[in-house]
Parts: C-alpha cells; sequence; structure tokens
C-alpha cells in the first residue's frame, strides 16, 4: 500500500505542472501557494483539534521541512513562468540525482556507483533538453533549484520519519509554515490577492487537496517503511506524468530534443534506483 501510494503522489503531482502552469494566468504565483497551503493546513488544523493530537510536537522539524517546501514551490511555480510545463517536469525530476549526491555529502552514507553512472546521465539528459547552458533560461535555472531543494526535502523527511516523527503534526506544521511564509511575503510586497477566474479557484482547491494534502500525507507515511532511494526511483515517475499531461491535456508541441533529454533524464532515474547487493549502503 505504501508503494501504491507513492506512485499515486507521482501521478498527481505530474498532472500539476500543466496544471500550475494554466492556474497562474489568473493568480499571482505566490498567491497560490499561500492560497493552496493555507487550505491544506486549516484542514489539517479541524482534524488535529478534532482528534486532539498535539499541534506543536517537534516544530523545529516541521518548520525546516516547510521552509525547504516553501523555497522549493516557490522556485518552481516562478519558474513555470519562463519555462514550459514539460521542462518544468524533467527538470524537476533531477531531485532523483541529487540524493546520492546529498547523501555523499551531508549524510556521510556511500552512494552506489550506479547512482553516479546516473547523475552523469541525467546531465546528459538536460543539456539536450535544455540546448545546453547557452540557451538554458531563468525559468529552467529556477526549476533546477527546486530539484536539489526536493531531494532535501526526501532525504530530511526520511531522518526524521526513521526517527519516529508524528506524520500527521509534520505535515500540519510543513503547511502550516509554507502558508504563512507565503502570506507574509504577499503582505511585504504588496502581491495581489485576487483570483481573476472561477477555473483558477478551482485549481487552488485541486491543488490544495490532492497534490498537497494527499499526497504529501501519503508521503510521509510511505517514509516511515521505505528507503530514500525507493522513494526516488518511484517519484522518477512524476516528470513522465508531468510530460504526458502537458503534452496531452496541456497542449504543448513535442520536440525531437525534449522527447531525447526526457528519455535520458528517465533513464538516469531508473538507473539511480538500483544498486548491486555489494553495493548497498545504508539508508
Amino acid at each position: 500500500m505504501a508503494h501504491a501510494g507513492l506512485f499515486y503522489a507521482a501521478a498527481i503531482w505530474g498532472s500539476t505542472f500543466f496544471l500550475v502552469k494554466q492556474a497562474i494566468g489568473g493568480v499571482h504565483p505566490i498567491t497560490l501557494i499561500a492560497y493552496r497551503f493555507v487550505i491544506a493546513a486549516l484542514i489539517m488544523l479541524v482534524f488535529l483539534l478534532v482528534t486532539r493530537r498535539p499541534l506543536l510536537r517537534e516544530l523545529g522539524r516541521g518548520f525546516i521541512l516547510g521552509l525547504v517546501i516553501w523555497v522549493e514551490y516557490v522556485a518552481q511555480t516562478v519558474g513555470l513562468t519562463m519555462t514550459t510545463a514539460a521542462n518544468s517536469g524533467f527538470i524537476t525530476g533531477l531531485f532523483v540525482v541529487f540524493i546520492p549526491v546529498f547523501l555523499a555529502v551531508f549524510f556521510r552514507s556511500n552512494p552506489p556507483r550506479l547512482e553516479w553512472l546516473a547523475a552523469l546521465v541525467a546531465i546528459a539528459g538536460l543539456w539536450v533538453l535544455t540546448g545546453g547552458l547557452k540557451q538554458m533560461n531563468s525559468g529552467d535555472a529556477l526549476t533546477l533549484i527546486a530539484a536539489v531543494l526536493y531531494a532535501l526535502h526526501v532525504l530530511l523527511t526520511d531522518r526524521f520519519m526513521k526517527r519516529g516523527a508524528d506524520p500527521i503534526a509534520l505535515t500540519f506544521q510543513q503547511f502550516a509554515i509554507v502558508g504563512l511564509l507565503s502570506l507574509l511575503t504577499m503582505a511585504i510586497f504588496r502581491i495581489p490577492t485576487s483570483v481573476q477566474t472561477s477555473g483558477t479557484t478551482w485549481a487552488i482547491v485541486f491543488l490544495a487537496l490532492f497534490p498537497t494534502l494527499s499526497a504529501y500525507l501519503i508521503q510521509v507515511y510511505a517514509q516511515r517503511i521505505i528507503s530514500p532511494v525507493r522513494v526516488s526511483l518511484i517519484f522518477a515517475f512524476e516528470p513522465v506524468f508531468g510530460g504526458i499531461f502537458a503534452w496531452t491535456l496541456g497542449g504543448e508541441t513535442v520536440y525531437l530534443s525534449s522527447a531525447v533529454g526526457g528519455f535520458l533524464i528517465f533513464l538516469a532515474l531508473v538507473i539511480s534506483g538500483f544498486s548491486t547487493p555489494a553495493e548497498k549502503h545504508t539508508q
């Protein structure tokens, strides 16, 4: 069930690339993030109060994860205003490549050689997808920053959940931190609060209930028993879903370079999820 839940999360997140791309035409990106996470946090708050569960247990961990998610979503959502939904989906998928790097540098775990090979394949795919550094626009660069933070969030969630953190409280705290930081940013920079169309309103509600509330809750529960490498392999399907939704429902054009680059990145994501028994490292 945990594996099935992670596949659901990957699919639902993949659907959001073209959906957010369309929604930001009727609402400021920061406002979209604020409403999306505030709605999810309020629903979680009601549940916590009704069930009389602690709200602030291990708040420090919730704040760290919330801050990482907030910067990630700001980078990814603003980046979507300057790049295509398909590019955003595939570049975000590079988070799988950063996981072995962070394991080696920050978590002092020895990644297997196959994960380093995956990193090289993914870099080649990103180069083909974006046309190289000369043609890489600022939207792609912001999305790459989001991918780095995505990897960090997966690894931190793994560490916190393996140490017995309360998944319900931790999820609520993440949502609340992201919502509050977004509202504070709106107030400081006087960002418009209006939502221009009813379609955008429904998109915000969908984003709050499914890609945010259900998917993140499933993730924290699943990471209690599943290793970060296995989680990353399943989440590798997110950019695949993102490209499929962008090219079908989103109506974006498919280019040969995008297809080749996307295939290489997908191949890297698959490679990075495997290691030989002799190379297994501590998760």
